[in-house]
């Protein structure tokens, strides 16, 4: 880590700072890299105090060049008293850990003789000590910490993070409260290893006490892209402690600085979190809601970054969650993690955002409402991170039936017959709930009814020996939504739960079930399974009169047909079954026959076609329920084409 200062802490820097360094891996230099140098100042510094940039974290480097670029982009020679200073964090060791010490080396620097090109040659800096001031003083006495509103997030200790308190011997002082807490970016990379986070909160430390000459780190807490909660100034992270992170607005607030620099990019969901939840317990302990405002007494008189002007001793408004450029002059925290600032405030003082029911298990959607046994499980996603929410709970009819944890995205119950409604509720840390749209879910366990059994009966199309034409025909009831009906053998379909028929093929002379299963929404099913056999006769086995002649080839069903053009000549076939189907061949030249059933003519068949067919189930004739009949075929004689030729008839037992 690095930064350049200058003598004189109230001072500005007459030009913009720039550093590139060389890589202790690589050998190659960076780019020239800006350093912030709109450093918050001490209200009252001591005269040994010097003013300095913000850090920048470079990694391991070793080498560094520095420049002063003036407003005309001159590059002249460095001003007086400027020094580069150099930080290593160096390594703690678990010994180090325990005792709460680190080895962060001494900041060094650069004499202000040096010209832009040359490296900076390290060398021990003093450590001035200042701490700052104000006409209202802190209390130096340890005060007593309020309990909070919400759980106080995990935080890594100073001890843990391996600093070394004998760089920083003075006390901590305390304000009386925290009315509002600023946010920070430290700046540098954001390209960091998260493993080196506690090395980088040593550099600062390093830095703030050794070149900037602070009794301490300036911030309140660290948080680094990984989300995690790093304790800056000592004092105890649930007192009030005076920290130096915002000119003017120390003595009422808390700082946090988030790891990176987020100019144009910004947070992760995670350091926002960390934010957040920080936020909260420490606003939470002074009884503040985060997205409320609260009234700030400036501390000094200044401008901040959108000319905004503050009086020393009067009162200004402020977000509770602000960031530190509307407390002083500066990009910090970065644009793009300034305009993040509304999402942390949202998610530290809730309710829960974005919940929101995504799907529901063990139950079925019809219309507007859903259709279960009984048991239902909903699951659900919310844009509040889980570490901020508490609990969720799964309402029946505005009654809580289950309670999971905040972390969880689904939750079930079983409901008792009937009709209900099923919510989810989100209960913040704050206590805050919201409650997603309601569902409307009925509850039932009554099959669907099968009103007409499935039923097979013949249909007009091309017959073989192993595809007989048929029709499949049923009809289903449900007392609350039919879904579907499945057709399980000897093939399988699906079905609609407005379709009552579907026309299929069976093969003749095999006995086949034909199981059909109905579903309504809830799941509740009933299987029907019938068995169905088509049987071909022969024209063979009719009772002849008249004059018939036997045709021969493969176009016919089975091999042969029956041909005759004698008027009155008739075949009758004698079966029982439910469904019959006379076959024919067709032809231009075709003519006529009389049909009769049971001894009564019930139609006319005309064969004549205009391309000659051959096996055509022309007629068709279905009764409720099989009995024993007789069909019998006349020949009419019909002038010019008298011819009929029949294969035979197919019926269903």
């Amino acid at each position: 880590m690095l930064g350049v200062s200058w003598t004189g802490g109230a001072k500005r820097l007459d030009g913009k700072a720039q550093v590139r360094t060389r890589s202790r891996e690589t050998g190659d230099w960076s780019a020239w890299r800006d350093l912030e140098v709109n450093v918050d100042p001490l209200e009252h510094p001591d005269a040994e105090v010097r003013g300095a940039s913000e850090p920048l974290w470079v990694g391991p480097s070793d080498g560094v060049q520095a420049q002063v670029v003036h407003k005309d982009g001159s590059t002249g020679p460095l001003p007086k008293g400027l020094e580069v200073n150099l930080v290593d964090p160096g390594v703690v060791t678990a010994a180090e850990v325990k005792s709460g010490a680190g080895d962060a080396h001494p900041a060094a620097f650069a004499e202000d003789t040096a010209s832009p090109s040359e490296s900076a040659s390290p060398s021990v800096s003093p450590s001035p000590s200042a701490s700052p001031s104000s006409s209202v003083s802190p209390s130096p006495t340890t005060p007593s910490a309020p309990p909070s509103t919400v759980p106080e997030p995990p935080i890594t200790s100073r001890a843990d993070w391996g600093a070394d308190e004998s760089i920083s011997p003075e006390a901590p002082e305390y304000n009386a409260d925290v009315k509002a807490v600023f946010v920070h970016h430290t700046d540098g990379s954001n390209d960091y290893s998260c493993a080196d986070s506690a090395s980088i909160v040593r550099s600062i430390y390093a830095y703030h006490v050794q070149v900037n000459g602070w009794k301490d780190i300036g911030y309140n807490f660290l948080v680094d892209k990984c989300g995690t909660v790093f304790e800056g100034r000592k004092g105890g992270v649930d007192l009030p402690v005076l920290g130096a992170h915002t000119y003017g607005w120390n003595r009422e607030s808390a700082g946090i600085a988030v790891l990176g620099d987020y100019t144009t990019t910004g947070a992760t969901d995670a350091a926002l979190t960390s934010i957040a939840r920080v936020a909260a317990w420490k606003l939470g302990q002074y009884g503040l809601d985060p997205d409320g405002t609260s009234q700030l007494t400036a501390g000094a008189t200044q401008t901040n970054y959108f000319s905004t002007n503050f009086t020393a001793g009067s009162a200004y408004t402020f977000q509770r969650i602000s960031g530190h450029r509307d407390g002083y002059n500066t990009e910090c925290p970065g644009g793009s993690l300034y305009d993040q600032l509304p999402t942390i405030r949202a998610w530290a003082a809730g309710p829960v955002q974005g919940l929101k029911v995504t799907s529901v298990d063990d139950a079925a959607l019809s219309g507007s409402t859903y259709y279960t046994k009984g048991a239902v499980t909903l699951h659900w996603t919310a844009t509040t991170p889980a570490s901020l929410i508490s609990k969720f709970e799964l309402l029946v009819d505005g009654e809580p039936a289950t309670s999971v944890s905040g972390d969880a995205t689904s939750a079930g119950a079983t409901l008792a017959p009937g009709t209900h409604t099923v919510a989810v509720r989100a209960v913040h840390q704050s206590g805050k709930t919201t409650t997603s749209d309601a569902l409307n879910v009925v509850a039932e366990t009554t099959a669907p009814t099968f009103t007409t059994t499935p039923k097979l009966s013949l249909r007009t199309g091309t017959v073989t020996t192993g595809a007989v034409p048929v029709t499949l025909g049923w009809k289903v009831t449900d007392n609350t939504a039919l879904r579907k009906v499945d057709l399980l053998s000897p093939t399988t379909a699906t079905f609609g739960p407005t379709t009552t028929s579907s026309n299929r093929t069976a093969a003749s002379g095999t006995a086949a079930t034909w199981s059909m299963r109905a579903y309504d929404y809830a799941g509740n099913y009933r299987t029907s399974s019938p068995s169905y056999t088509p049987v071909i006769l022969q024209e063979t086995s009719a009772t002849k009169s008249g004059s018939w002649t036997t045709r021969s080839s493969t176009s016919y069903l089975g091999g042969k047909s029956y041909s005759s053009g004698s008027k009155g000549a008739a075949l009758t076939w004698t079966f029982t079954g439910r469904s019959a189907a006379w076959v024919v061949s067709r032809a231009s030249t075709s003519g006529q026959a009389y049909v009769y059933v049971d001894g009564t003519k019930t139609a006319t068949i005309d064969l004549k076609s205009t391309s000659t067919q051959y096996r055509q189930a022309i007629w068709t004739k279905t009764w409720s329920s099989s009995a024993k009949h007789t069909v019998k075929i006349v020949v009419v004689g019909t002038s010019g084409r008298p011819t009929i030729t029949t294969d035979g008839l197919v019926y269903i037992k």
